[in-house]
Order: C-alpha cells, then structure tokens, then sequence
C-alpha cells in the first residue's frame, strides 16, 4: 500500500470515529433533555464538515515548507516595506522566482483560504494556501521580474499576514520553446494537465503515453456493460485520446504514441521484469490492441506482452529516434501514484547506456502525497510551490507562464479527454456547492472535473533534475 493509499485510510477512519462520537454524545443527552437537539445539530455539522473540514491534509497548516534547491539556484537581496517588494538582484525575464516568507493567517483565514495577491499595475495574481496557515511558504514571482526589478511590485494578504525577512531565490531560464521536447504521460492527459503549455510552444514535440488507462471505468458500465467490456472500452478511448488531443496544439500524430500497458500495472512489471502484467480489469494480456492507433512498429509489438523489458525496449527505441533536448516526466519524491514512479524509473533506465542524452530534465507532479487540493486557489491563479516538510534532496524549480488565450487552449485540450468529461458524483457536488457558499471557493469556469481548476494557470511548474 503506497503512502498516499495509507494516509487515506487512517484520514477515513479517524473520520468515521469522529463521526461516531458526534452522534452518541448528543444522543445521549437528548435522551433525558431535548431528544430533538441530534436531529438539529447533525446536519449542520455535516455541512460544516463538508465546507471546513473535508480537504485531504495530511499535514499541520502551522508547519513549514522546506526546500533545497541545490547549486542551480542563487539568492538574491530583496526587500518588503510597506508591501511593496524590491530586489538590487539581476533578473531576467526568463528566470525562475521564487519568494520565500512567513504567512500567517488570521480569524477569518481559518473559515476562508488565506491568499497573496501580487498587484503589478493592471497585471494581479493570487496565490493561494492552507487555512489556518502559520509557516514558511514559496510564492512564484515568475513572469513579474521587471515590476520587481522596477520596484512597482506590491504583495497583500487576504485572511493572512506576511511576516519576516522574505528571501528570493532565482533559477536562471533555461530554452524550453526552441527544442525538441518529449513528454512521458503516464496515462493520457498527464501530459496535457502538467505541460501543454511547454509543449504547444516547443519546436518539435513528442509525447509519449505508457498506459492505456483502463480501469475504473464504472462509467462505462452505466451504458450495461460488463466490467472487462467497460475497461476495454474504456481504454480504447484514452489511448485515442493520447494520440489525437496534442494536435490541438499543433502536435504531429507521427509524434505521438501509445505504448499500451495496463493501469497500475508498472510496479507489478518492475518487480518481475521478465513476467507478463495482464490488465487488472479488462481481461487482456496483450497489450497491442491499444497500439493500433501508433504511427509506427515499436519492439513490444512483436509478442505485445506486458513486460518491464518490453517498456523499456519501446523506451529506448523511441528516445533514439526522436533525440529529444528537454525531457518532461514525473517528479519520483512528490508525485505518490505508483505508475508516476515506476515511469520515471522506466526512463531513466532507459536512458542508461544510450548514445542520445536529453541536455536538460524536468520533472513534473499531477498528484501529491499530503494536499490534494494543491495548486490551492482557482482556475487562472498562480502556483506557489507545493507543501514539502523535508529538504532531502535538492530540486531546482523551472516555471513557464501561460497567458490567458494559452490557458484557454489548455482548457479545451482538458476538455477533449474522455476521462475529465464524466459528472462528478453527486456527494461531491454537494460538497462543492456546500464549500462555495459557506467557504468562498469558485468553480472552474472550464469544467467540473477538478483538474480544469488544478491544471488551468498562470504558471505551469516543474522540477530541473541534474544530468
């Protein structure tokens, strides 16, 4: 069971006994008083708990972020007086920025996210954080270094106070737009959610999906077809999908390709690399149906077997041919989901022994261990970096940003994958509704699937990783 599996556990659990307790204490006094205070307080307390209580943290608010970020990064002096920032650093427009500081919030931030606004004459961003923040937290200043070079750009809290000295790290720009980029997605749409922007702009784009995607495909059934029907189904879109959605962008179906293995079968492959990993659902072993789509023969094809040494064989063949100089795929710390790791791991494997090698790596996290909710805030903010409690190992982050019409086209890419297109079941439909009125949080105007409001923003942030 991986650690985000086991935090959700003990999170549900916890929430059941609580739930238990509520309901036997004012039972028992309602017996000999009000019999009729249960039948009042325990709604409103679902629907408290629903708007306050209901985000998967797996951490103290009040605790603080912490970051190396290694030798490809420097500090620069930089200055908060009277909310305006100010820096003597040397910026470029293409650099990365990253503000370290205290954010404290207040009362009313326990009720409603707390948020930095970035005002830069009509230019304004929202950062968004944890209610009841009280730590070290990580704004992204990138795209503003010529108001903070000018000293125009002003920083508020709302529902929270910034506190401290601030410190400001840079990660000098790294050419993503003029190279040949590659894209490992996991499943189809991880490419899209974490680095559409990056790869509409690039000058030749790859990407590469390892699974099909097929399981939970509980909507599928609903249309009266079996469970391995549905999965089949299923999979056969997503792996459309894969190749068809990044011509939205521009991208070449003969740059785009679906390797076929089974959902949440990567780690079963890795720890046999010689044992087949037949599809959890959809009564296949063979994963060629799902290649058929692909422009050209891969070395899997020939048995279509589910093997780690197939994967890896399909790996190598593709990185020979396409040469590419920015190489996009999961972050193996932050991201939890066992395909990220195990197709992070696949490439790296891959890669070893190749004549080719990419020049630069950038990592990427769809999920996270600890917040479910990250990038906190609404469609169209920016994205402060995410919650991480210890330092280990050093990461230096590399953030592009989208303006509005590049953030629109990522939201109709979004919308074309069949997996972020069923409606969200009605619980939490009601929890949102709860959470809009009672917590001040906005739908995405893209979509109701969650990502349209994680994924659609200002900036899209990765991870470099040393060669």
């Amino acid at each position: 069971m991986s650690r985000k599996q086991q935090l959700l556990k003990r999170h549900r659990r916890n929430k059941r006994l609580g739930l238990l307790a509520g309901l036997v204490a004012p039972i028992a006094v309602g017996l000999f008083t009000w019999w009729w205070l249960p039948l009042l307080l325990l709604p409103l307390a679902w629907a408290a708990h629903e708007a306050w209580f209901a985000d998967h943290l797996f951490y103290a608010p009040g605790e603080d972020y912490a970051y190396n970020f290694g030798e490809q990064a420097r500090e620069g002096s930089v200055s908060l007086q009277g909310g305006l920032l100010k820096t003597e650093a040397a910026l470029r427009d293409d650099d990365t920025l990253i503000l370290q500081l205290r954010v404290k919030g207040n009362w009313l931030g326990r009720l409603l996210d707390p948020r930095v606004e970035l005002l830069a004459g009509d230019d304004r961003d929202l950062q968004t954080f944890e209610r009841g923040v009280d730590g070290e937290r990580f704004l992204n200043l990138t795209g503003l270094a010529a108001p903070l070079r000018a000293g125009t750009l002003r920083l508020r809290g709302r529902h929270c106070r910034l506190l401290g000295e601030p410190r400001l790290w840079i990660t000098p720009g790294v050419e993503l737009r003029k190279r040949r980029v590659m894209v490992i997605a996991p499943h189809a749409d991880d490419a899209e959610l974490a680095a559409y922007g990056l790869y509409s702009q690039a000058d030749e784009t790859w990407v590469v999906t390892l699974t099909a995607g097929e399981i939970e495909a509980e909507h599928y059934q609903q249309m009266g077809l079996g469970k391995a029907e549905a999965a089949r189904l299923k999979g056969r879109l997503r792996a459309w999908d894969s190749i068809a959605v990044p011509r939205w962008a521009g991208v070449s179906e003969s740059r785009c390709v679906q390797l076929g293995y089974f959902c949440l079968q990567l780690p079963a492959m890795q720890a046999a690399p010689d044992q087949p990993a037949a599809s959890r659902e959809a009564d296949m072993a063979d994963i060629r149906p799902f290649r058929q789509f692909n422009p050209f023969p891969l070395p899997a094809d020939s048995d279509g077997s589910p093997t780690w040494h197939n994967l890896l064989a399909d790996l190598r063949a593709l990185l020979a041919m396409a040469k590419p100089e920015v190489l996009v795929m999961p972050h193996p710390q932050l991201d939890p989901h066992p395909d990220h790791i195990c197709a992070q791991a696949a490439v790296l494997e891959a890669l070893q022994g190749l004549e080719w090698q990419p020049q630069t790596l950038l990592c990427y996290a769809n999920h996270l261990h600890d917040n479910d909710r990250w990038p906190m805030g609404d469609s169209g903010d920016g994205v402060a970096l995410p919650p991480q409690l210890s330092a280990e190992q050093a990461w230096a982050p590399c953030s592009l940003v989208l303006d509005l019409p590049a953030q629109r086209d990522k939201a109709m890419a979004l919308g074309m994958m069949h997996d972020l297109q069923p409606p969200a079941p009605f619980k939490r439909r009601l929890r949102r509704l709860l959470q809009r009125w009672l917590a001040g949080r906005k739908p995405s105007p893209y979509g109701d699937n969650e990502f349209f409001r994680k994924a659609v923003r200002r900036h899209e942030l990765f991870w470099r990783r040393q060669l």
